[in-house]
């Protein structure tokens, strides 16, 4: 059944339209993702279909009763309220059906018997289980607790931005909708709390309307894709597809692939009737006039256009020296609160690092510490003579809102890409800021064109180590493949952090893993393998992911006396290394290949390439475990 249905949505912002006669539906208990580059009008769909933003023209259907809950990236709070204040507003529903029911019991003890009464005792239990239960708090401590919100009577007000966005998922969770609209819920969350909450929301009952740009996300909680495509495509509009996030890549590979192919058959049939038409009054002797009119159709159309990605490109930067940055011991206070301590890290060329952890653990204060930005209180750093750094703020206070976009950019006209001088105008016009729009201020961008345009300048420095903290806040998933690619073919250094699991499977080398209480741990891999080598939560675990010795039945396998491998073993220990060097060397080689445009167009390569690397990434995944395995073996004896 039809839970809302939006038709004939216009939305135009001056002279630019977002929307013209757009149709949206969605049905009951559906889950849906809207995806699109920034700028396309996902939020402003969002708006228009919660009622926040008046459309130049709309018509909205709601089922009758349905209630409604809608999280926008920046949740709004009246004045004074609290964390307490919210929650009670979420459950006001729950409130009012245990009120109710707690004075008609006490009214059916003085005149038992009464049928109608009894009726409605029954609705209301109805309605109290499904609002959530008989305890009104138990759940919503439950989840401030697991979002790390510990004091209920805290003013809203006083709240850091991240604190303030997990008060109101609890806020809108809480609700229980029929219908919640989610608008960039990840962000401000660790990686951690992602998991868990991609699980809250798979249990969830009602219907899901969801903007983000974690992949995993979308493959794991929707059952159709939306795109909103930019205007003045062939598509503009809204074009929804079947099936989640991984099924729609196919789909819309697919779709591209045929459009394709249908505008070269275009093109060489404009080719043909032109060369026709040149004849002049001979040929018009011989062919119809619907002939010639239909030409001067095909003429006038505008034919497919592959849709613009930004373009991100990196300075040429100097080479490193052997020793990029050094760790030793190194130790971070903030009063009697230890951050981290006697940490031990050595950045070597061609690493991309990973930092992960709950938010306030220390990530940005260790970058901070690493760059010299803020001084340790014990150990040692050493910073190579060729390492020259970029840092990416992610509070992107590097960015004056007064200056226009090329202001903001780079001082001169021209920059430096390779070998290659390069027009400023052209390299942001690459970048998705077309002329007209280089001049605008940098106030006046959205989230996601400020994070593009900061990763643009960061990326002009010329640096070999490029330190990036949560530099995937607000991009689109476009823009987030194009990043990808960039950082996993950058020749230098990358330290990164952010939440988003899919990035960090897709970029990182290795993870830098922050556990509370000031440990520091490293995991070579990527997220999903530091997911399998890390310790299992809880109040005991070790900072290391090392197993207990057990019990072993003899095997020839089975470690000897004196921490020794059986010869078989040793000998597959020694050539583990180079086995995952060699594995992750073609898987690397495969993914190069797959985001190669060749292969974008040809759908028969597109699907072989794609297999093998999901038997190379398999086989990555199985020499990790099985070196682990090995270590453990050679631990444990």
């Amino acid at each position: 059944m039809t839970l809302l249905r939006a038709a004939d949505v216009t939305v135009t912002f001056g002279s630019r339209t977002l929307f013209d006669k757009v149709e949206f539906v969605i049905e009951e208990g559906e889950r849906v993702g809207l995806v699109g580059l920034n700028g396309s009008g996902k939020s402003t769909l969002m708006k228009v279909l919660t009622g926040a933003l008046k459309a130049d023209s709309a018509t909205l259907q709601i089922q009758r009763g349905a209630r409604v809950e809608w999280l926008p990236q920046e949740p709004t709070f009246p004045e004074g309220a609290t964390v307490a204040s919210e929650l009670e507003v979420a459950q006001a529903p729950l409130k009012a059906a245990l009120d109710e029911h707690r004075a008609l019991s006490a009214q059916l003890a003085k005149t038992p018997g009464d049928d109608v009464t009894l009726a409605r005792l029954s609705q209301l239990s109805e309605s109290i289980d499904r609002h959530g239960g008989w305890d009104t708090s138990f759940h919503a401590k439950k989840l401030l607790d697991r979002l790390g919100v510990k004091e209920w009577d805290r003013p809203v007000s006083e709240l850091s931005g991240g604190q303030r966005k997990r008060v109101a998922i609890a806020r809108a969770l809480l609700s229980q909708p029929d219908l919640l609209m989610l608008d960039e819920p990840t962000n401000h969350l660790d990686a951690d709390t992602v998991s868990w909450l991609e699980e809250e929301l798979d249990s969830f009952s009602g219907a899901l309307l969801l903007v983000t740009h974690d992949r995993y996300f979308l493959d794991g909680l929707v059952d159709r894709i939306v795109e909103v495509n930019a205007p003045g495509t062939a598509d503009s509009g809204l074009i929804s597809y079947p099936g989640n996030y991984e099924t729609y890549l196919e789909q819309k590979m697919v779709a591209l692939q045929d459009a394709t192919v249908a505008e070269h058959k275009r093109q060489r049939w404009i080719a043909q009737e032109v060369a026709w038409l040149r004849k002049g009054v001979e040929a018009r002797r011989t062919k119809s006039k619907a002939r010639i009119e239909r030409a001067r159709k095909l003429l006038s159309e505008r034919g497919f256009v592959r849709p613009k990605v930004p373009e991100l490109q990196v300075a040429q930067a100097p080479r490193l020296s052997q020793t990029v940055i050094e760790a030793k011991k190194l130790t971070k206070r903030f009063g009697d609160r230890t951050i981290f301590k006697d940490v031990d890290l050595i950045v070597q060329p061609g690493e991309r690092i990973g930092l992960v952890g709950q938010n306030g653990v220390g990530k940005t204060t260790f970058l901070r510490t690493l760059l010299g930005q803020l001084p340790s209180d014990g150990g040692t750093l050493t910073i190579g003579p060729r390492t020259k750094v970029a840092y990416y703020d992610q509070q992107r206070a590097q960015l004056d809102d007064e200056m226009t976009v090329s202001e903001a950019v780079w001082s001169d006209d021209w920059v430096l890409l390779g070998n290659q001088k390069v027009r400023l105008s052209d390299y942001l016009d690459d970048l998705g800021f077309p002329v007209p729009a280089q001049k605008q201020k940098v106030k006046a961008l959205s989230g996601g064109e400020r994070n593009r345009l900061l990763l643009a300048r960061v990326f002009l420095e010329g640096a070999n180590v490029l330190v990036l903290d949560e530099p995937t806040n607000d991009l689109d998933l476009q823009t987030l493949n194009v990043l990808e690619r960039l950082l996993r073919q950058f020749e230098g250094v990358v330290l990164l952090v952010t939440h988003d699991r899919y990035f960090l499977d897709k970029a990182a080398s290795s993870i830098l893993a922050f556990e509370g209480d000031g440990r520091v741990v490293r995991y070579e891999g990527n997220w999903s393998m530091y997911v399998k080598l890390r310790p299992p939560p809880g109040p005991t675990a070790e900072p290391r992911p090392k197993a207990a010795p057990k019990p072993r039945e003899t095997t020839p396998s089975a470690p000897k006396k004196g921490g020794r491998l059986s010869y078989k073993d040793q000998r597959e220990l020694d050539g583990m290394e180079a086995a995952i060097d060699v594995a992750e060397t073609k898987k690397h080689q495969l993914e190069q290949r797959l985001a190669s445009p060749e292969v974008v167009s040809n759908a028969k390569e597109l699907t072989s390439l794609s297999a093998e690397l999901e038997v190379a990434s398999k086989e990555v995944d199985r020499l990790y475990a099985r070196w682990q395995q090995l270590q453990s073996l050679v631990e444990g004896a």
